[in-house]
């Protein structure tokens, strides 16, 4: 049961970390062309 003490801040912790990478990367524009570059790869240069 104490191991709860440890377990559920750093559950809160990984989850913060989480949600700021997302926020991140969408702020820093990683998910405007997503269907872009899915066809990128598939096209002929």
């Amino acid at each position: 049961m104490e191991i709860l003490y440890l377990l559920i801040p750093l559950s809160v912790i990984l989850v913060l970390v989480i949600v700021a990478a997302l926020w991140w990367a969408v702020y820093r524009g990683q998910f405007e062309s997503v269907e872009q570059e899915g066809e990128r790869i598939l096209r002929n240069d």
